[in-house]
């Protein structure tokens, strides 16, 4: 299950990371097979430029950044690790909702704010929408896990020791149930 989203997170990476090339200006240009000039005019825009000011790197490079971390996170842990160590199924969620939220943010400001558009940049953002629906139902799954424990246990220590991965008697009757 979690391989298409480190195959598809994979490529992504590629991709934010030959948009960060050009705009750290390693490559001189970005190619678009769909608008053409208009992606130099999203990746050098004054929203673009805004971010980089913030953040102190230029968008695309942040999410390379994200897109790797999703792909790390997929690798990581077995098939049951939304049970064995939901820190790291939650982590993972953390890193590929929000991504999913903030590409879709600017896809909308291309449109809206540029009025240019940037054909890797749409490719990525259908890859961020991807991901967050392949990546939901283990982190809700997870979610669901935590508050079954809790749910029987009431017991705070309990949930904490569940949520690390730390093993106890209480929860692994609960997971008997799962």
């Amino acid at each position: 299950h979690r391989i298409p989203i480190c195959i598809l997170a994979g490529v992504a990476f590629v991709i934010a990371s030959y948009m960060a090339l050009y705009q750290w200006r390693l490559i001189s240009d970005v190619w678009d097979p769909v608008f053409g000039e208009q992606t130099r005019q999203v990746l050098d825009s004054g929203v673009s430029e805004s971010m980089r000011r913030w953040f102190r790197i230029p968008d695309s490079a942040l999410g390379a950044i994200a897109y790797l971390g999703d792909l790390v996170f997929g690798l990581a842990g077995s098939t049951r690790r939304w049970q064995y160590r939901p820190w790291m199924v939650l982590l993972f969620g953390f890193d590929v909702i929000p991504l999913g939220i903030v590409s879709v943010v600017l896809v909308v400001m291309q449109g809206a704010v540029v009025g240019a558009w940037c054909f890797l940049c749409l490719v990525t953002a259908v890859i961020s929408l991807i991901l967050v629906l392949l990546a939901y139902d283990e982190v809700w799954s997870s979610m669901l896990y935590l508050k079954r424990v809790w749910r029987e246990t009431r017991k705070p220590k309990v949930v904490w020791n569940v949520f690390w991965g730390r093993a106890s008697t209480e929860a692994d009757a609960v997971a008997c149930i799962a």
